[in-house]
């Protein structure tokens, strides 16, 4: 089992360390209720030190970025990030990732901690055709930490005594504090606003305890990945492993924005052209429980009699009070209104097909 640099930092603050992808890390500190509320009124602090982070250098660094991702890194500015899938050959979603630009011979990518050594191999054999390039894997010496909620923004400008009202949404700069290199990006997984920001291991220990100790009576406390589970599912950010994985292409999906067939060629380019020549079959669809129940990863979805699909990702929902979940399921029956069952330990419990996200955060 691996710790994050901040293992020690949880068990002080007397969280509940659960075994997550190889590594210890906090699921709560307080309950998931309250740090889930928290993020949503005022803001939460998350280690995601546990994501993988490979940097990519070289002057065919861009046309293998365009290659290996669906989106499309042409529009890209420099500093500006971009959520893309990578799908292997046939259209499977081997990964979604944070590709974030520098310049055209040099990007950051943030991936799932459960694919980093998939990812990583992939990776290094794919780049063959683009060499020179040089991918360096970072995630064992930069540490990761995510600011979100509401007020991340006055937070952090609290905390550096610094303006960053000029980082736009999905936009990164590189920052020094105290002596020390850091990045600031203007992203996050809980449907919030909020930045993540890159610091070298040895010293992530300090910048948490210095945002914690500065602004807990501004409202700001940890939060572990039970909030962070439900937070992201109430915006409908997916999760590998329970809304895709490789037997899934984006087309089934709610990502199918992220796939740009006019970019030129990439990999799965082909084999999801031709499925969406001849019909989604499946696709992913928000539903909201009608009857009391949770629905959990992998529960059956059934029309009638017939098993139509199956349950991605479900929960107990604390911004709207109701059991919301994501499906996989024939795509004749996404339609917002329609009502189909959710099994739970063989009991039939009814739902209903809605529009999602669960949640939208109001921007003013």
């Amino acid at each position: 089992m691996k710790k994050t640099p901040l293992y020690d930092t949880h068990l002080k603050l007397n969280a509940t360390m659960v075994s997550y992808h190889d590594y210890f890390m906090p699921l709560q500190y307080d309950t998931i209720i309250n740090e889930h509320h928290s993020v949503r009124k005022n803001a939460g602090l998350f280690d995601v030190s546990h994501m993988g982070i490979f940097e990519i250098f070289g002057n065919k660094a861009f046309p293998f970025i365009q290659y290996i991702i669906t989106n499309d890194a042409g529009k890209l500015a420099d500093k500006q990030v971009q959520y893309t899938p990578l799908c292997n050959e046939q259209g499977g979603v081997l990964d979604d990732i944070l590709v974030y630009k520098w310049h055209k011979e040099h990007f950051l990518l943030v991936v799932n901690c459960a694919n980093k050594e998939k990812d990583l191999l992939w990776l290094q054999k794919q780049a063959g055709t683009f060499r020179p390039l040089e991918i360096r894997d970072l995630t064992d010496t930069m540490s990761l930490i995510a600011l979100q909620g509401p007020l991340s923004e006055r937070i952090l400008e609290n905390t550096f005594s610094t303006k960053f009202d000029y980082l736009k949404r999905f936009y990164f700069d590189d920052f020094v504090w105290d002596g020390i290199q850091i990045i600031i990006s203007r992203t996050g997984y809980t449907g919030e606003d909020g930045f993540e920001i890159f610091a070298d291991a040895q010293h992530v220990v300090k910048l948490w305890n210095l945002l914690i100790d500065k602004n807990k009576e501004g409202g700001l406390m940890p939060a572990g990945l039970g909030a962070r589970d439900t937070l992201r599912l109430e915006a409908c950010l997916l999760l590998y492993g329970n809304d895709m994985d490789e037997t899934i292409t984006p087309l089934e999906t709610t990502i199918d924005w992220a796939v740009k067939f006019d970019k030129g060629g990439f990999i799965g380019k082909e084999a999801m052209l031709r499925q969406k020549a001849r019909g989604i079959d499946r696709k992913l669809a928000g539903f909201e429980m009608i009857d009391r129940g949770i629905p959990r990863h992998d529960y059956p979805v059934l029309k009638g009699n017939e098993i139509i699909g199956k349950v991605t990702s479900g929960s107990f929902s604390p911004t709207t009070n109701k059991n919301i979940g994501l499906c996989l399921i024939k795509s004749q029956y996404n339609r917002v209104g329609e009502e189909l069952h959710i099994q739970i330990r063989d009991n039939n419990y009814n739902a209903q097909i809605v529009k999602t996200p669960f949640y939208k955060r109001n921007i003013t």
